[in-house]
């Protein structure tokens, strides 16, 4: 049983729940049936790999490793081929059942880590298909918990679908909403599944990747040593990656860490965090409107949040005219707003809702921020120091600390994106796997 640990390496099993976890979060969604099935795929995957490495490596760990099962003779190659075989199957039957999208994210995760192992491990692709892989991983967590929520909220469920499970973010909306005055409107309830309602999830994927990215660079050179400039590298890589952590915004693809310029958290479209622009959108809705209900005019800013607009004193209903300076927009265009609103920036009227205020007193303010904080100072902490000592003196075994550490830093990463996601209680329970996975390595080495 103890070979087997050891080539599978359980010790390292408590960083993947976290990427499912964190995946879900960013979609706005408290693990459910959907998250536990990526979850189950994500560790059979990630054991399937494990025993493919040692047996793709089992003559140069002979050399470099003897100890290892393979070598050693406590596990027959065959058996290990068969275990990476059984447990690819077992992981993209899980995901199967977490719905198709599910199972297409999981097909192109199961395909990198064989392609890793049997190839490009020993490329220059190698990294990038090793961080391709833990970005498909969290994917796989968004893909299946967004699957999970169209069911629920789709036009087409049967008894209003499934029942949401969102952390911070919309409840589900069946039904169209209408807009009240005299150019009164029909709009279609938000609503994104499969691969599609994952995309908000991709920013956190990619930081998730360049983690494993410099981890992985690193792990090239933990049997020889002899490697000053990676380690530096990749210490300087995990401290820029916690300040985007730490950032205001994502970008296009994913969502804000507060508010457009212009808006206080105490407007109706940021009572809480929310996942991406529609889960504003339905939170806007939520503060009055509902289906067959007219918009109340203090729905508005909730409105203009979510289309990424900034509310002028000059009025918002169709014909009233916006503030003075800003720039005109034709109505009815999402890009441009509600009539009467304009993005945010130079021409934008100053008033209470224009205020700004200074990312000190937002973080003091906001205890998601300070825990968002808090745990990417563990993930600094967890990292850092292991690649410094490695730096300074690249022998094989501080490499390898710095190997260990960097696996070890994935959990409270995976937690600060969780907690920055709007999900402070995902992100805690996340960080409750830190003293289980150091408990088993002081048993089961990580590497």
């Amino acid at each position: 049983m103890r070979a087997w640990a050891e080539l599978l390496r359980v010790s390292a099993l408590f960083s993947v729940p976290g990427d499912a976890l964190a995946g879900a979060a960013a979609v706005g969604r408290r693990p459910g049936r959907g998250t536990a099935l990526a979850i189950g795929a994500s560790l059979c995957l990630y054991e399937a790999g494990m025993a493919l490495n040692d047996w793709a490596d089992r003559d140069e760990d002979a050399v470099d490793r003897p100890h290892r099962p393979i070598p050693s003779g406590r596990i027959s190659p065959a058996a290990a081929l068969g275990a990476a075989g059984a447990l690819t199957a077992t992981g993209l039957a899980l995901a199967a059942r977490a719905g198709r999208p599910a199972l297409t994210v999981a097909t192109g995760l199961a395909a990198t880590v064989w392609a890793y192992d049997l190839h490009l491990k020993h490329t220059k692709a190698g990294p990038a298909a090793m961080a391709a892989a833990r970005s498909l991983d969290l994917l796989l967590g968004a893909t299946a918990a967004a699957t999970g929520m169209a069911r629920g909220t789709g036009a087409g469920a049967s008894g209003g679908g499934g029942r949401p499970d969102n952390v911070a973010g919309p409840k589900a909306t069946a039904g169209a909403i209408r807009t009240a005055g005299p150019a009164a409107a029909i709009l279609p309830p938000p609503a994104r599944g499969g691969l599609t309602g994952a995309l908000p999830a991709l920013p956190a994927a990619l930081v998730l990747g360049a983690h494993t990215y410099g981890v992985t660079a690193v792990s090239r050179h933990e049997t020889q040593g002899g490697s000053t400039g990676t380690p530096l590298a990749v210490l300087a890589t995990t401290t820029a990656l916690a300040a985007v952590v730490l950032g205001e915004r994502w970008g296009r693809w994913g969502r804000s860490g507060q508010g457009p310029v212009g808006l206080t958290t105490t407007s109706p479209a940021f009572a809480g965090a929310a996942p991406h622009p529609e889960a504003r959108l339905t939170r806007a809705l939520d503060s009055g409107a509902g289906p067959g209900r007219a918009l109340p005019l203090e729905g508005l800013p909730g409105w203009a949040a979510a289309l990424g607009a900034a509310p002028q004193s000059g009025g918002g209903l169709p014909g009233q005219s916006a503030a003075p300076g800003a720039a005109s927009r034709p109505e009815g265009t999402l890009g441009g707003g509600l009539p009467g609103w304009a993005p945010a920036g130079p021409g934008a009227g100053p008033g209470p809702v224009a205020r700004v205020e200074s990312l000190l007193g937002r973080t003091a303010a906001d205890p998601t921020r300070l825990l968002t904080l808090a745990l990417t100072g563990a993930y600094l902490r967890t990292a850092g120091p292991p690649l410094l000592h490695a730096a300074l003196n690249p022998s094989p075994p501080l490499t390898q600390r710095a190997v260990g550490g960097g696996i070890r830093a994935m959990i409270p990463l995976q937690a600060a994106l969780a907690a920055r996601a709007g999900s402070p209680v995902t992100g805690l329970a996340v960080m409750g796997l830190v003293p289980l996975a150091r408990s088993l390595a002081r048993k089961v080495s990580l590497t």
